[in-house]
């Protein structure tokens, strides 16, 4: 009997925990069908995952800020429009990670002044676990994002890591060796 009063004394205090949460201002966000649970003192997030386009992520509200401020040099563009070797660029990013708030926007901005169709971008989004559904970011070894990896003849030849050493595009033409 003494450990029955325990067991219905535990799962009162649970009852009544989880009751003073769900009072607090947390409720299920409809929107979502009832799947994501959301506090009014929290900033809703949305995260994506998988295969990501910059139609996509234009549609966020830190992008369009870093975008349009950004000025990259045009000299170090006019060098990375004229690579000449095919070069695939693989972005994986974060959209709740405050570093790729500020280097994707960027980096969008940056790849469309350089209009180069032998330069290819793809990004891949992934959760706090740095990870994706289909297993995308799982083909690439990274700990840190944004991390921007850039290859060549199916090779990496370098990456850019959270942030660049100089600014994206000048690491960017270190690594295609574009002077």
């Amino acid at each position: 009997m003494h450990h029955n009063l325990k067991a219905i004394l535990a799962t009162s205090l649970l009852f009544f925990s989880c009751q003073s949460v769900a009072s607090g201002g947390c409720a299920f966000d409809d929107k979502q069908g009832g799947f994501m649970a959301t506090c009014s003192a929290e900033k809703k997030e949305v995260i994506m995952t998988g295969a990501v386009t910059t139609e996509q992520l234009n549609k966020f509200d830190w992008f369009s800020q870093e975008y349009t401020d950004y000025v990259a040099d045009e000299a170090i563009i006019a060098k990375l429009h004229a690579v000449t070797e095919a070069t695939e660029i693989t972005v994986v990013i974060g959209t709740w990670c405050s570093d790729c708030h500020r280097e994707t926007p960027r980096f969008v901005r940056i790849m469309e002044q350089i209009n180069n169709p032998l330069v290819t971008v793809k990004f891949i989004g992934v959760d706090r676990e740095k990870q994706d559904p289909q297993g995308l970011a799982a083909n690439y070894d990274f700990t840190r994002i944004p991390t921007i990896i850039v290859e060549q003849n199916g090779s990496e030849i370098g990456r850019i890591v959270e942030k660049p050493t100089l600014t994206l595009e000048k690491d960017l033409a270190a690594i295609l060796k574009a002077s």
